[in-house]
Order: structure tokens, then C-alpha cells, then sequence
């Protein structure tokens, strides 16, 4: 994937989209997007020309331009001096405004960068966030299949040839979509959330060892691929010996938690052996996690009614209860 770095390459990217053409020179060298060591600082991404909380990319619309136009000559002067301290990656125009000369000064003095469109605000400020942030968001690459399982994205990990592309093939068959194998890309879009995406010299295929590469897509047709799911939920598939099976929770199982980009995941530990079907045991897990995301455990609903029995309360529903 092409990294999105600096003003001159969004332009390239989005300029045809939002009409964007240069009112000055495009800058060398390029402008970069993001402040020092990739952090905005105390800047946003873009939004409406702001002095106490400057966005990187600083638009002027028809109400910033009214505001302008309320002001004398000094004050409109000295107004813009003060918004463009902040050094923003560039002033774009909307609406087709056309950029008095009080402006054209300041950004020359200053070196900034004017753009202009003939879109209105609140369009180049929805299109230039959303892409911002899908682009510049932090991403991380981490081994193994990841696939959409009731509409869930569940990501397979483990260690070599334990199994995870012939599970993922066996899920796929039974009705599942495979998003991404071996380097799925997952971003940190939002609080708490991880969005994950297929590599596109990966997409539509899967390795499978002594079958080769195979395209799923041509094989099990559209509905059995996608480009990409919000991460939901981790299993590990993991060979354990005699000891490690008995060092499971057997009310609770093997369930942890994985931090990924700040993001907590819960992870399953899963346990391979011959003779247990993964792809069912995946689905139960899934299930299962979508009942604790609404407040259920079954451990602790088995513990519970346990308890209830011992201090002599019929189980909920049997009649029959002595």
C-alpha cells in the first residue's frame, strides 16, 4: 500500500474527487501531513479555519469568509496573522471563494500552501476526514487468517502449520468469508475499535499446504469474500501436551485478553487434537462471545444455578424439583 505522507500526495490522491487545484505553487519540499514523529500534536486532521484548536488542514468557507469581511482592514490583517501561527499543512477554499489579497500575503509571508474548490465546506471537511483517518491511522500486521464467522471478525493465530489455513478453508465451505490470509492489516479507526484489511496483492486468496494457492472467490464465488471487518474476537490455536489440557479452565475455558494498538481483544486459547472439529468449536466460540458482549456467561450461569441447588432452590424451571 502507497503511504499517504504529505499535502502534495493527498492532492494527487483526492484532488480530482474534491476538484482541488493549487492557488500557489505545490510546495518543495513536500509539505508532510502529519507533526513531528507522526502525531498531530495539538492539531486535528481538517475542519473550518480555527485559531484555539487549528486543524492540519484549515478550510475557509462562506462563514469564515463573512467573518473576514465583517472587519476593517487592521483587524482582518491581524485576525489572519493569528490563525496561521499554527503553521497549518494548508488553507483550502471553498465554494469557489476567491482569496483577498490579506490572505494571499499571510500564507506567502508564512509559506503555506492555498488550495481552493468549488465544493462547499461541509463536503471537503466529511471527504478529507474520513480519508484522513482511514489513511493515517496506526496499523499493525499480524500473522495468520482472518475471516468474518457470523458476522463476526475473528482473527486465526497460531503457531506454523498448526492448522489455521486448512480451518479457515473448512469455515469457508461451511457458509464463512475469509477476509485476509498470513499478513492481515488491522488499523486503529476509532476508541476501542480495530478495523482489519486484506493486503491487496493478497486479496481472494489463501495458502493451503499441499493444495498450493488458491482463490477463494473463484472458487466459492463473491459471497465468500471480503475486503474487511472490525476485529471481534482472537483464537489461538495451540498443540497442547497432557499438562497444558489440564491447566484449562473447565467452566470458563481458556479465555484471555490481547492488547493491539490499545485496543483489549479477548483471545480463546483452542486446543488442537485429532479428532476435534475447529470449525465448530469456532463457531461456538463466536457464539459464546457474542453472549458475553451482551452481559451472558454460561460459567457463570452454570456456577450460579450450582449454588442455588446446594442451598436448595429448584433449578429455574423444573417442576420436578425435590
Amino acid at each position: 500500500m502507497n503511504k499517504l505522507r504529505t499535502l502534495n500526495d493527498l492532492v494527487e490522491r483526492m484532488g480530482p474527487r474534491l476538484q482541488l487545484s493549487w492557488l500557489t505553487a505545490p510546495p518543495q519540499p513536500p509539505v508532510p501531513l502529519l507533526g513531528g514523529e507522526g502525531s498531530l500534536g495539538r492539531q486535528s486532521l481538517v475542519g473550518p479555519l480555527n485559531g484555539i484548536h487549528p486543524n492540519r488542514l484549515q478550510v475557509i468557507g462562506l462563514a469564515e469568509q463573512r467573518y473576514f469581511e465583517d472587519m476593517n482592514e487592521d483587524s482582518r490583517r491581524d485576525a489572519l496573522n493569528r490563525q496561521l501561527t499554527s503553521q497549518p499543512a494548508a488553507i483550502i477554499l471553498s465554494h469557489g471563494i476567491e482569496p483577498d489579497h490579506h490572505l494571499l500575503a499571510a500564507t506567502k509571508r508564512l509559506g503555506i500552501p492555498l488550495l481552493a474548490s468549488p465544493l462547499p465546506d461541509e463536503e471537503i471537511i466529511g471527504y478529507l476526514h474520513y480519508y484522513l483517518t482511514l489513511k493515517l491511522a496506526p496499523r499493525v500486521v499480524i500473522h495468520g487468517v482472518f475471516m468474518e464467522v457470523l458476522g463476526t471478525g475473528v482473527l486465526l493465530i497460531g503457531d506454523p502449520a498448526v492448522g489455521k489455513s486448512e480451518l479457515a478453508l473448512e469455515l469457508i465451505n461451511r457458509g464463512h468469508r475469509l477476509i485476509a490470509d498470513d499478513a492481515p492489516e488491522f488499523a486503529n479507526l476509532a476508541p476501542e475499535m480495530l478495523e482489519g484489511f486484506c493486503p491487496p496483492l493478497l486479496r481472494d486468496f489463501l495458502e493451503v499446504r499441499g493444495l498450493g494457492i488458491l482463490n477463494i472467490r473463484a472458487m466459492f464465488g463473491e459471497s465468500a469474500v471480503r475486503q474487511r471487518k472490525r476485529l471481534n474476537l482472537i483464537v489461538n490455536l495451540r498443540t497442547l501436551d497432557a499438562a497444558g489440557l489440564l491447566g484449562i479452565d473447565r467452566l470458563g475455558g481458556s479465555k484471555t485478553m490481547r492488547t493491539i494498538l490499545g485496543v483489549s481483544i479477548p483471545e480463546v486459547t483452542m486446543p488442537v487434537a485429532p479428532g476435534r472439529n475447529l470449525a465448530i468449536l469456532v463457531e461456538a466460540a463466536v457464539r459464546s462471545q457474542v453472549q458475553r458482549s451482551r452481559g451472558y456467561d454460561a460459567g457463570i450461569d452454570f456456577t450460579e444455578r450450582q449454588l442455588r441447588a446446594l442451598q436448595g432452590h429448584a433449578p429455574d424451571g423444573d417442576p420436578e424439583w425435590v
